[in-house]
Order: structure tokens, then sequence, then C-alpha cells
């Protein structure tokens, strides 16, 4: 341990904090790319470490910056999209403790590719209105089907399942890019990421405690750098932003899996 592996676990919360805030993603996605690029981890540590960072409510601030703009979340969606959060995260750091690294840095590759496409799809269709798409909430299951796929990719890849909730409530179930993004952020004030980390920290798959503790201060200032600029950007604009975010957490994956 020493200042330069610090300072690397700080910038990795900046980062993944900003883009969090930024793109209401949850900072899993960013968190594990640059994990494994800045502090050198090797895959399932760095995705001990994104599931670990996200169970204290780092993303507070950026809540309220939402919240602030306008964006609401009824309760009973978040109820939702937890238990489907909750059941598929524990399914999926079971078999990803069974996976080679080399696996699942390509799976996690191939996860941000099919996540392009549907953002690709979305921003290639007509748009309804933001009031539009907001009138009324998805059904139960749809949301439930919703979290269980964001939750199996957050333990499978130790992502957060961030993404995949956002690109599930906008592209796929055409809801609000600023009301999707924050509902992704709210949802991770529910620690639905222990069942997972549980996991990984059962198979010693965790950096140490320095390291988690810089990475969460950096989280918490970095989401709310993130959602002060988020909620001064047009929707249409953070859907651009985030496939260009995608894309290159793909490329900087493709590039370490094939070392």
């Amino acid at each position: 341990m020493n200042a330069v592996d610090l300072m690397g676990g700080l910038a990795t919360g900046l980062v993944g904090g900003f883009t969090s805030g930024l793109l209401g993603v949850t900072p899993g996605g960013g968190l594990v790319v640059f994990g494994v690029l800045l502090l050198g981890a090797e895959q399932h540590v760095a995705q001990g470490l994104s599931l670990i960072a996200q169970i204290p409510p780092t993303s507070a601030t950026g809540i309220k910056r939402y919240w602030d703009g306008g964006s609401r979340v009824p309760l009973p969606l978040l109820l939702w999209l937890g238990l489907g959060f909750v059941v598929g995260g524990a399914v999926g750091a079971l078999i990803a403790n069974w996976a080679a690294a080399s696996v699942l840095q390509w799976a996690y590759v191939v996860y941000l590719l099919l996540l392009d496409a549907l953002l690709l799809r979305r921003s290639s269709g007509k748009d309804r209105s933001e009031a539009a798409k907001s009138a009324a909430d998805p059904p139960g299951a749809a949301l439930l089907l919703v979290g269980c796929a964001a939750g199996v990719s957050s333990g499978f890849l130790g992502i957060g399942g961030g993404l995949a909730t956002v690109v599930g409530l906008s592209a796929v179930l055409g809801m609000a890019q600023h009301r999707a993004q924050m509902i992704s952020l709210a949802l991770t004030l529910v620690p639905t990421t222990i069942p997972a980390a549980w996991v990984y920290w059962d198979h010693d798959a965790l950096p140490s405690w320095p390291i988690l503790a810089v990475v969460i201060v950096g989280l918490a200032v970095g989401t709310d750098l993130g959602a002060r600029l988020a909620t001064r950007v047009s929707a249409a604009r953070l859907r651009i932003m985030l496939i260009g975010f995608v894309s290159l957490m793909a490329l900087c994956m493709a590039l370490k899996a094939m070392r």
C-alpha cells in the first residue's frame, strides 16, 4: 500500500462517481474499468471493489440534484426493480466466481456492445415527448424483469447494474431519460449489492480497506459534480454521451482482454 495506490483509488472513485451522476449509470461500470486500468487490479477484485463501494449511499447528493431538477421516483417502482435486482445479483455473483477472468472481461465487452445497440436503436427512433413518457409507469412485471437483468449483470460483471437499469427503462420501456437516470441512482440507495458483494467477500476478491475508503470518498464527490452537469444537459445529448461512454468502456476492456 502506497500513496500511488491511494491516489489511483481516489481517481477511480471520482471518475466512477462523475459518470454515475452525469449518466445515472451507478458507479459500477466505471469502477470496474478504472479499477482494472488504474489500480492494476485482477478482474474479480475490481468487480468486488465495484460492488462493495456501492453499499454506502454515495449517490444521495446526485439524487438531490435530479430531484431539484423536477425528476421524481414512486416508491412501488423502486420496490419492483429492487426485488428483481437482489435476486439477479446473487445469481450473477455465484456464476461469476466460477468463471475465469478472461471470460468475465469478454462477457463485459459483449454486454456493453448489446447495451450500445439498444441505445442506438432508441436514438434512431422517434422520441415521444418527455411529458408523455413520464405520464404512466411501466407495469410491475416489466420492472421486475429489468431489475433481474440489471441484478444479473451486476453480480456477474460487478458493474452495479445501473447501465442495464437506465437502458432497460429508457430504451426498452420508453421512460424519459432524466427520470430513468434518477431511478437508477435512487436504486443505489437501497443496498441491493450486498448479496453479490458478500459472495466476492467470501471468495477474498476485494482490495484493501484504505483503497475502498478513498474510492467511496471519490464516489460521493464525483456523483455530485456529475449530477450538477446532467441537470443542465438535454435528454438527447445525455443519450449521445451515454452511448459514447459505453463504447469507450467496451474498447478499454477489449484492449485489456487482448493482452
